[in-house]
């Protein structure tokens, strides 16, 4: 279920608006690894305290 809903946000940026998708990546390729690595775990780190506090 949470990878369909990862679709699907990730299919309305698309097909709403490509252009800003495509300056995400422009933005993405342009930052440091290392920053990339600490919004991901970042990420990580949310969406798990989500999914815990809401079937909690």
């Amino acid at each position: 279920m949470a990878i369909g809903l990862v679709l699907v946000i990730e299919g309305l940026i698309w097909a709403l608006a490509p252009r800003f998708g495509r300056r995400l990546l422009e933005a993405a390729s342009d930052t440091p690894e290392q920053s990339l690595r600490l919004a991901g775990t970042f990420a990580v780190a949310v969406g798990v305290l989500l999914v815990w506090l809401i079937r909690g």
